[in-house]
């Protein structure tokens, strides 16, 4: 026998722990939970990595727009002192004045100067939303103090123009205006350089933390999967194996083997089954040993008995006959009915004795059957005309019908001429007057099945098998007070050792029909 899941030493080793099976189940169930537990809190862990990245992203945006803003004022300062000829003209700071010379130079040394007294609340933390960084904190200090200084110089330019200065004496303050714009453009976008770099380090970070946190995830949910479904085989067959050992071994004794014993290691419940299946098994055999020397005993005695009891019994028959035959003189009418009595009660327990004596020599083997070919027909109807004469008395019709396929069959005449008397008896017996009882043959599915069937009160369900025991009769064959319930157990033999099966088909109040079957002839050349 190849070995199966439930020989595996680790499934072995799992049955051996000393620990009760609903303990095991327990350590199972508990075990996949911390599984589960587990992977679900990676999980969360994994999301919870993934939402602080995206936090970290979305400030990161947030200081892109602001940082992005300062570069675009810079800028716009930047392209004003350069005296860009679209530039806008915003609204003229309180408290500088605009007097003489030519409007377009002052009007955009004014818009310069509302520009950087804007940028100076866009570098605080109040106006910007958000904590910048220590690193960025040092860039916008930077944009503070170069836009301040700036605006300082523009003021002085400004002053220098209400106070008529040349330009030439002006230039090199507008040199000076043009430095800090730009140095104050260049801060802004370090700024924003930096932000950009951290924005890229971060996406780059999310991306390669993204796939290592998913493969870890995955291999941890599948290593939990494999553990759990490992955990299940191994626990699934430490229970299974010895179950389906202990049941191959109950089927084994069922069917009247006793000389295995299931082998189960485990230290649990199934051990102790598989334990007192097998002490059950040895004491199964021994009483079996024990049953079948004492079936044998009683075989052999009631034999011998049944033997014994004949010899007188046909010597009371004997001498009943020579005495109603009037051989030794004549008889009155009161001696001719007790002759009559002791012949009919003689025959009746020569017929109890006779099938206590075949089903003896049935029980212990010792019956062999003289085969040969023989007319089934024929025997029929020779069981058809032994009964006729008390079917007629009783009023109850008997019949006939058989395939004209169903002739010869093979088997013991003799015994088979037995069952046929059987049958019929018992149907006759049991059929009220007007009733009937119908015989048929024919040959279905390979065999010759034969079919009594009778209009009498019909039999219950539980006693279908029951009726085919020794010794077992119905309600209505008890009150009868005739027959000992040895026709039916014999003919169930006698058939079975033809290799045949016999059973009834029966409704209380419609009837009973018994039939049994033999193997079909083969056709010889």
């Amino acid at each position: 026998m190849a070995a199966g899941p439930g020989d595996n030493a680790l499934v072995r080793g799992i049955g051996r722990l000393p620990a009760k099976v609903r303990t095991k189940l327990l350590i199972a169930f508990v075990g996949t939970a911390v599984l589960l537990v587990g992977v679900g809190l990676l999980g969360l862990r994994v999301l919870g990595h993934s939402n602080d990245r995206a936090e970290r992203l979305g400030t990161l945006q947030e200081r892109a727009l602001a940082y992005g803003r300062l570069e675009s004022d810079t800028r716009h300062i930047r392209l004003l002192l350069a005296e860009n000829p679209g530039a806008d003209f915003f609204e003229i700071t309180p408290g500088l004045v605009f007097v003489g010379r030519e409007r377009s130079d002052v009007g955009i040394d004014l818009a310069v100067a509302n520009a950087l007294v804007r940028i100076r609340p866009e570098t605080s933390a109040e106006r910007l939303g958000f904590v910048p960084p220590a690193e960025h904190r040092r860039f916008l200090r930077d944009i503070r103090a170069k836009s301040e200084r700036l605006l300082t110089v523009i003021h002085e330019v400004v002053a220098a123009h209400n106070r008529g200065v040349s330009a030439d004496r002006e230039k090199p303050l507008r040199n000076q205006a043009h430095r800090l714009a730009s140095d104050l453009y260049q801060v802004a976008v370090q700024l924003a350089a930096a932000n950009e770099r951290e924005t890229a380090d971060l996406i780059g970070q999310n991306a390669s933390s993204y796939a290592s946190q998913r493969n870890l995830f995955i291999g941890v949910a599948a290593g939990a999967i494999a553990l759990a479904l490992l955990l299940g085989f191994v626990l699934a067959w430490s229970v299974i194996g010895p179950i389906q050992r202990i049941d191959a071994r109950l089927a084994a004794i069922a069917s009247g083997d006793f000389s295995g014993q299931v082998d189960v290691s485990n230290r649990d419940e199934l051990g102790a089954l598989a334990a007192n299946v097998n002490r059950m098994n040895d004491e199964l055999d021994r009483l079996y040993r024990e049953l079948e020397t004492a079936s044998k005993h009683k075989s052999a005695f009631l034999a011998s008995m049944s033997h014994e009891l004949r010899t007188p019994l046909n010597a009371i028959i004997g001498f009943s006959q020579v005495l109603r035959e009037r051989m030794f003189g004549e008889l009155n009418a009161k001696q001719e009915e007790y002759l009559d009595d002791i012949l009919s009660s003689a025959n009746h327990l020569l017929s109890l004795i006779n099938d206590v004596l075949d089903l003896s020599k049935v029980e212990a083997g010792q019956v062999e059957l003289e085969v040969a070919p023989f007319s089934l027909r024929d025997a029929l109807e020779s069981g058809v005309v032994m009964v006729r004469e008390r079917a007629t008395i009783e009023g109850v019709r008997v019949g006939l019908s058989a395939d004209p396929e169903v002739d010869v069959v093979d088997g013991d005449e003799r015994r088979i001429r037995q069952v046929i008397f059987n049958l019929l008896s018992n149907a006759v017996k049991f059929t009220p007057a007007g009733g009937a009882v119908d015989v048929s043959a024919a040959q279905v599915n390979g065999e010759v099945r034969v079919a009594v069937a009778d209009t009498g009160p019909g039999l219950a369900p539980e006693d279908h098998v029951r009726i085919f025991e020794e010794f077992q009769q119905t309600e209505l064959g008890v009150e009868q007070r005739e027959g000992t319930g040895l026709g039916l157990a014999l003919s169930k033999r006698l058939v079975e050792l033809h290799g045949g099966r016999i059973w009834v088909d029966s409704d209380v109040g419609k009837g009973s029909t018994f039939v049994f079957t033999l193997p079909a002839r083969s056709h010889r050349p």
